[in-house]
């Protein structure tokens, strides 16, 4: 089992939301969101498209109708049937192909492995929609029961299983890979599945981002330390925004000129509307900062926050705050230069259903501080959360629930004492790293930490732009060095 820990890791990293507001009532926190527009996402990589039929409900007997799970498949041709090993990823909230598209480490290191990838499709997304369309699926509470981490990793696990079955291969290990939500759901679907597959690779997965057991102030103050970094005056104009941005918004025509001034494709109703859309943007960016040009979340240049900065930055003194704050946030919104409005209420990627899960199990605390973050602050405020999800679906959030299924507060006795190949990487640009594992837990619980990577860089494609990294020795502690690299204090286990 050591084997494939030590394998993994010494070819994984080297191979290379959530909206604050002062309406606590109304913040969602979310991994993905609806503002984000799809790039290019042309094939890169060649598959199969197949569906497999899924029970609805796997804990019960009931006469549910069954669904159609999709999910994609690579040419098996170079693969070392029937015992080659199976790179399975576990699908997140949105469309399968867009994931597979952008999860290009998987595919480098399957030739090398003669493995064969799986990429599969979260139920409730894409179309892997229970009820045969998304209208029933998304009807009401009870429709969407279903939508839960629980059925997803089952669905998971029939799904190899009979795969495994069909292509004579039960003996193929398989080893599982997530970035984001979906690292997440591979992190513990080694933990409650560890006969189903040998080992993980959870990359940016904030399985820690649950109830007390980190800061809620962590996900907007790394957000806003990544802005500080590129530049002070940038992080003082867009914490100066939010006050302006209200004071406009209650002058005669306020809103109307609001809706103007940033192209909006509908006139605002209120000035939270645009709040969210620019925080959305700002939290997105810092996810997505990579050092070379993608169009994972929107097509954006190398190094975003920088071009963002230096456009705020590039105005004379005495500009409107928010006529800058336009012309920065545009570089998200608007790089290619295409777009001719913006609609708030985009959802290309059909990632609504994190709402109702957000609103069920996922229950994730955010606050934003007063003096470490460019947002406004203010405090979770977990009775108005509750509120906002009884109006909005008639149930209420379950906020011990996800900690109570796969463990938190004491994650490392967890982890140590049940969970075993399990890698955690992040980059420290990411926010969610907050959230997620940063030391070594265990000989084969592995954490590889970059200091200059963003939102699961590790699963991108290999590129000459690809942050430096060294892999983490077991027990070390990452050191960050003022000139950007990594090095490893062996002198304590963490």
């Amino acid at each position: 089992m050591r084997r494939f820990a030590t394998a993994l890791v010494l070819i994984s990293l080297c191979f290379f939301v959530v909206f604050p507001s002062s309406r606590a009532l109304r913040v969602r926190p979310r991994l993905l969101e609806r503002f984000a527009r799809p790039g290019n996402r042309a094939q890169a990589y060649q598959y199969e498209e197949r569906y497999f039929r899924q029970s609805l409900d796997h804990f019960s007997f009931a006469d549910l109708p069954p669904f159609d799970q999709r999910y994609l498949i690579a040419n098996t041709g170079a693969w070392a049937r029937p015992a080659g090993p199976i790179f399975f990823y576990c699908g997140n909230e949105g469309d399968i192909e867009w994931f597979a598209a952008n999860t290009g480490f998987v595919w480098d290191i399957a030739s090398r492995f003669s493995a064969l990838v799986v990429f599969a499709e979260h139920r409730y997304y894409g179309k892997s929609m229970p009820y045969g369309s998304k209208e029933k699926a998304y009807k009401n509470a009870e429709s969407l029961s279903y939508l839960t981490t629980e059925q997803a990793l089952a669905d998971f696990s029939a799904l190899l299983t009979d795969l495994k079955h069909n292509l004579s291969s039960e003996e193929s290990p398989v080893v599982l890979f997530g970035g984001s939500y979906g690292g997440m759901l591979a992190a513990w679907m080694r933990l409650k599945y560890p006969h189903i597959a040998i080992g993980a690779l959870a990359s940016s997965a904030p399985i820690l981002q649950f109830e007390d057991i980190v800061p809620p102030d962590t996900f907007y103050d790394l957000v806003s330390n990544d802005f500080k970094r590129e530049s002070l005056s940038c992080f003082e104009a867009i914490k100066e925004s939010w006050k302006v941005l209200e004071t406009q918004g209650k002058d005669n025509d306020g809103l109307l000129k609001l809706s103007r001034d940033f192209r909006l494709c509908q006139n605002l109703n209120n000035t939270e509307q645009l709040s969210d859309w620019l925080s959305s943007a700002y939290s997105y960016l810092a996810m997505v900062d990579y050092p070379y040009p993608s169009d994972f979340m929107m097509p954006l240049p190398a190094n975003p926050i920088k071009e963002v900065c230096r456009k705020i930055d590039s105005y004379l003194d005495g500009t409107n705050v928010l006529e800058r704050i336009f012309a920065g946030v545009s570089i998200y919104y608007n790089y290619t230069g295409n777009v001719d409005c913006f609609d708030l209420e985009d959802d290309p990627h059909g990632l609504s259903g994190w709402n109702w899960q957000a609103c069920t199990e996922m229950v994730m605390p955010m606050s934003s501080s007063q003096d470490n973050s460019m947002f406004p602050a203010y405090d979770f405020d977990y009775a108005a959360y509750q509120d906002q999800c009884l109006q909005d679906y008639g149930v209420r959030p379950r906020p011990r629930w996800i900690t109570t299924e796969f463990g938190g507060h004491d994650t490392k006795t967890t982890l140590k004492k049940f969970g075993s190949n399990i890698i955690f990487s992040n980059g420290l640009l990411d926010p969610w790293s907050g959230g997620s594992v940063l030391h070594n837990v265990s000989e084969s619980i592995i954490a590889l930490v970059t200091e200059l990577g963003a939102h699961h860089i590790d699963l991108h494609a290999s590129t000459k732009e690809d942050p430096d990294c060294e892999v983490k020795p077991s027990g070390a502690t990452p050191l960050a060095l003022s000139n950007g690299t990594m090095v490893m204090d062996t002198t304590g286990s963490s």
